[in-house]
This record gives C-alpha cells, sequence and structure tokens, in this order.
C-alpha cells in the first residue's frame, strides 16, 4: 500500500504522526511510505533520517496525498479539504463531535476516516489517545503555573507556596489518565489538590499511588461548585469517547472564581467543558474572562513535539501497520478496537457520539462495511 506523511499545517502543530522507525516497519512489510519534506521538522527528524528509513520524500503535499493511506497527527483543516477524495483511508485524532465542518466534509467526500481517540478496547480504554492524555494532563499543570504568573493577568500565585505561605488550590475535573497525571504533577509540586470523578473506582485509584496527598470528591454539581469556586488553577480533563465533552463548569461558576484565577480545559478538542472556554492556539494559548485567566489550546501535546512524536507512534504504529497489511475493511474486520474508531465510511457516519453531536443519521460500522 501506499502510505502517505504529510506536514501537520494545523497552527503551531509541530508533531508528526510517524517516526523514522515506523517507516522501517512499513517498508520492511512491503509498503511505500512518501513522507512531506519538512513533515519531521519541528519534531527534530530530518528528511534525511527518513531516507535512510526508506522513504520517499515529496516536496508537494500533492504527491504525499494521492497516497492510498494518509497518517496524520491532527484532523484536516479547512485548507486541507481540497485533498479529500473518495475512497481515501484516513487515520489520524478527528475530535468530530466538536468540529462540523469536517464531518460534513469527510461524509460529502466520502472518505473513510478513521479517529485514534475512537480506538477503544473491550475495558473502556483508549489506546491511541491515552500517550497523548499523559502529556497533555503534565502539561496541564505547566502551563496553569504559567497562566497563575502576574505578566499573564494571574493572581501570583506559587502553586507549592512558601515557607509560611499556604501552596494553591489546583482542583482537577476528571480522574481519566490526563487527570490522573496532572494531579500526580501537581502534588509533586506542592499543591493543594482536589480531583472530581463520578467513578469511585478511579478515585481509589489516584488516592492510592499518591498515598493520600489528595482530597478525592465525587463530582456532582454541589461538590464542583464548592471546589471550582475556591480554586487558584482549574484543570477540565473530563472525556466521554467520540462525543461532545459534557459542560460542567458554567459561566456564572469561572465568575465566582478569585480574580487572577486561572482556568486549563484540556478537553476544548471535544469542545471543552466550561462554558466559557474556547479553542485557542501555542502562538495566542491565553485570553482574560470573568477576570479568570484560561489556557484553552487545542493540541497541548503539540508544545512538546519530540517527546509527543515518539509517544503517539509508540501507541499508533500496530494500528496503522494492519490496516497497511490487510486494507481497512480487512483489519477492521479482524480487529474490534479499530472497528469501533470508523467515524466516517462512504457518505456514512459510523461512531454513534458523532451522529448525536450533530442530529445526523448513525449507521453501524459493520452495515456500512457490509459485513
Amino acid at each position: 500500500m501506499r502510505v502517505g506523511i504529510p506536514r501537520e499545517v494545523k497552527d503551531d502543530e509541530n508533531r508528526v504522526a510517524v517516526t523514522p522507525s515506523g517507516v522501517a516497519g512499513l517498508v520492511g512489510h512491503g509498503h511505500r511510505v512518501v513522507v512531506e519534506s519538512g513533515a519531521g521538522a519541528g519534531s527534530h527528524i530530518a528528511d534525511d533520517v527518513y531516507r535512510g528509513a526508506g522513504a520517499e520524500i515529496a516536496a508537494r503535499a500533492e504527491d504525499v496525498w494521492d497516497a492510498e493511506l494518509i497518517l496524520k497527527v491532527k484532523e484536516p483543516v479547512a485548507d486541507e479539504y481540497p485533498h479529500l477524495r473518495p475512497g481515501l483511508v484516513l487515520f489520524t485524532y478527528l475530535h468530530l463531535a466538536a468540529n462540523e465542518p469536517l464531518t460534513r466534509a469527510l461524509v460529502a467526500k466520502r472518505v473513510r476516516a478513521v479517529g485514534y481517540e475512537t480506538v477503544q478496547l473491550d475495558d473502556g480504554s483508549l489506546p491511541l489517545l491515552a500517550p497523548m492524555s499523559e502529556v497533555a494532563g503534565r502539561l496541564s499543570i505547566q502551563v496553569g503555573a504559567w497562566c497563575l504568573q502576574a505578566e499573564n493577568r494571574g493572581r501570583g500565585v506559587l502553586l507549592g507556596g512558601a515557607s509560611g505561605v499556604r501552596p494553591a488550590k489546583v482542583v482537577i475535573l476528571g480522574a481519566g489518565i490526563a487527570g490522573a497525571n496532572a494531579c500526580r504533577v501537581a502534588v509533586g509540586v506542592g499543591a493543594h489538590v482536589s480531583i472530581l470523578d463520578v467513578n469511585p473506582a478511579r478515585l481509589r485509584y489516584v488516592h492510592d499511588i499518591l498515598g493520600g496527598h489528595v482530597t478525592t470528591v465525587m463530582s456532582n454539581r454541589a461538590n464542583i461548585e464548592e471546589e471550582v469556586s475556591a480554586a487558584d488553577l482549574a484543570i477540565g480533563s473530563v472525556l466521554i469517547p467520540g462525543a461532545r465533552a459534557p459542560r460542567l463548569v458554567a459561566r456564572s461558576l469561572v465568575r465566582r472564581m478569585a480574580d487572577g484565577a486561572a482556568i486549563v480545559d484540556i478537553s476544548i478538542d471535544q469542545g471543552g467543558c466550561i462554558e466559557t472556554a474556547r479553542p485557542t492556539t501555542h502562538h495566542d494559548p491565553i485570553y482574560v474572562e470573568e477576570g479568570v485567566v484560561h489556557y484553552c489550546v487545542t493540541n497541548m501535546p503539540g508544545i512538546v513535539p519530540h517527546t509527543s512524536t515518539y509517544a503517539l507512534t509508540n501507541a499508533t504504529f500496530s494500528y496503522a501497520l494492519a490496516i497497511a497489511d490487510h486494507g481497512l475493511e480487512g483489519a477492521a474486520r479482524d480487529n474490534v478496537p479499530l472497528r469501533r474508531a470508523l467515524n466516517v465510511y462512504d457518505g456514512k457516519i459510523t461512531h454513534r457520539g458523532v451522529a448525536e453531536a450533530f442530529g445526523l443519521t448513525h449507521h453501524a460500522a459493520e452495515e456500512a462495511l457490509g459485513k
């Protein structure tokens, strides 16, 4: 199969979908890999390294997008829509439930689109979202501390406090992979940390791994209001696979936070869980609303692209290789987690969460594939 690796064009996105070792693996299975020149530059991977792994280097995006299988990091942006065509297999982070224009473009162009974030194992875990959730969770405390600095219009609070001075109060909504990693870093720097979730087992896990140095709270409206209103830094990290993130924090609650407090909404790429959140970029990452500094970058791991690229390829490669070896239909037939990740197929929406987000018709993946 001809596999294309285009250069990412989303603002400030420096990751690349495949490392040189991934290219070598695909080539070793007899596939032809075409990498757009400069695709790895942001992750400090030179064209010559890809060439040495067996890739062809293409100067033009058009010469990459004519491949049968396109591997990307982020969803196509509007400038890339002309590259979409019937029968093209697209494997990338899609987050379609928060992006109706792209959803309709993929349907209209009859693309076969598979979302990294919707590959789901039988136990409910999301193996291709996990590495980026880990990175985003850890970054959320780093950028949250930066938001609290006075030059960013924050309230000038040091997360760990100082001798004789209380530490900052950090509140984390969601105890999944991103939330647990945010919690670990926040506790590590000495903040006073509360984490909320609807799943007692997740709260018990976080409590156990952190030796009780965290307050675990069941997530309900009253507890969210009590915790968030008193927070110096609130982290939104809730997720419903493939669907729009639930709105847990209303504008009225943000208004009750202290002036100069900070919000980091990790779930913004799924629409955000905080009413005042709107997408931002690494180039212009923050804004102040209701007196609170907001950081809502939709591709947070892109700020550490070298780490993120290698972590991503470690997770995605086996699925990409299966598609290349057996074709999407063959791979999806034999691999249930991959079949669950099929979002759009030949003009049909095959993920229920995406269809429900826009009131469109859902078709079961098995039906669309003709199983």
